[in-house]
C-alpha cells in the first residue's frame, strides 16, 4: 500500500508536535523500554533491547573505511560504561529525513552536544555499520537511506543510526553509554522516603553501595529509616533486591536474594522486628523504576 507523502512544511509541523508531545510524556519511560534521555518516534514499536554492563565501547566520530581488511572511522574515542541498546521500527508513513529531523530538534531541545553526523553516501557503507560496528546486520539498507549522529548528554554519550531498508522498513537504532554512575539517584528525606512507601507502595533505597552481596559499605541511610520504622509500628515491608549483568540469570538471582538479605539483616540489627521485613532477589525481571539507577537498587515494598 503506499502512503501519501506530506509536504515539507506539513511534516516540519508535525514534527514540531511530536517533539512537545514526546517530551511530556518523558515519566513514561520508567514503564516500558526506552531509556530517560530519549524520547521514542511517535507510533514506533521497540523491536530490541539489549544491555550490555561495564564494556569497552568505540564511539565512531567519522566516516568508515576499510583498511588492510578492517574496517575503521576516520576517527574515534574510546569509552568506557554501560550500554543500553535499543532498535526501533517506524510506521511506514514517515521516512528516515522525517526520524532524523525529530531526533535533531529533540537533541537540541535537551542541550546535548553534538559530536559527528553525517547522512546518506558521505557516512559510508550500510553494511561496515551493520555488521562491522553495530553488529546488527538488520541495520543494512542503501547508503542513501541512512542517518548516523554522536553526541555527549553530560556523562552519557549516544549513538544514533536511523536505517531504511530496501523493503521500506525503517529502523532507528540507539546506543546509549553510560559511566558508572551517571544516572542519578533521587535522595528523600527518611520521612518523606516512609511516606512515599504510604502513598505509592513502593521506594528505592537511596545511597546504598556494595562492597560485596553480604557487606554495605555505609549502613547510615538505615540508621535512619529503622529509627523512622521504630516509630510506624504497622509497616511491613518486602525487601526487594534488583541486579543486572552479563551473569546467567541464576546467579543474578541468587546475588540480589544476598543482598536483600543483607539489607533485611542490618534493619533488623538496628531495631527492626524480623517479623515486619522479607527479602526477596528479583535479579534483572523486574527492570523498570521511576528515576534512580535501575541495575542495582533495593527497595522497600509495603507488604
Amino acid at each position: 500500500m503506499d502512503y501519501p507523502r506530506l509536504d515539507t512544511m506539513q511534516q516540519k509541523i508535525l514534527i514540531t508536535l511530536f517533539t512537545i508531545v514526546g517530551s511530556i510524556s518523558g515519566a513514561a519511560f520508567a514503564q516500558g523500554d526506552d531509556h530517560p534521555l530519549i524520547n521514542r518516534f511517535p507510533d514506533s514499536e521497540v523491536v530490541d533491547v539489549e544491555f550490555v554492563e561495564d564494556a569497552n565501547y568505540r564511539l565512531v566520530l567519522g566516516t568508515l573505511q576499510r583498511t588492510r581488511g578492517v574496517v575503521v572511522p576516520e576517527n574515534s574515542e574510546r569509552l568506557r560504561g554501560d550500554v543500553t541498546k535499543l532498535r526501533y521500527e517506524i510506521s511506514q508513513e514517515f521516512n528516515g529525513d522525517d526520524v532524523f529531523e525529530f531526533f535533531q530538534q529533540q537533541f537540541n531541545a535537551s542541550g546535548y552536544e553534538l559530536l559527528f553526523t553525517c547522512s546518506g553516501r558521505e557516512c559510508g557503507s550500510s553494511n561496515y555499520w551493520a555488521n562491522d560496528i553495530f553488529r546488527n546486520r538488520v541495520l543494512y539498507g542503501p547508503e542513501r537511506n541512512q542517518h548516523f549522529m554522536a553526541l555527549r548528554a553530560g556523562d552519557a554519550h549516544l549513538v544514533l543510526y536511523i536505517i531504511t531498508r530496501g523493503n521500506r522498513r525503517t529502523y532507528a537504532y540507539l546506543e546509549i553509554v553510560e559511566e558508572e554512575g551517571a544516572v542519578p539517584e533521587i535522595n528523600l528525606p527518611t520521612s518523606e522516603l516512609l511516606a512515599s512507601i504510604a502513598e505509592t507502595g513502593s521506594v528505592a533505597i537511596p545511597g546504598l553501595s556494595f562492597i560485596n552481596d553480604r557487606q554495605l559499605e555505609d549502613t547510615q541511610v538505615l540508621v535512619d529509616i529503622a529509627s523512622e520504622l521504630a516509630g510506624n509500628a504497622e509497616l511491613q515491608l518486602y525487601v526487594v533486591a534488583h541486579l543486572s549483568g552479563t551473569q546467567e540469570l541464576e546467579q543474578l538471582l541468587n546475588r540480589s536474594t544476598a543482598r536483600a538479605q543483607t539489607v533485611r539483616q542490618q534493619l533488623i540489627n538496628l531495631g527492626v522486628e524480623s517479623s515486619r521485613l522479607i527479602a526477596r532477589g528479583l535479579g534483572p525481571l523486574a527492570p523498570s523504576c521511576a528515576g534512580d539507577n535501575c541495575r542495582e537498587r533495593v527497595e522497600l515494598v509495603l507488604r
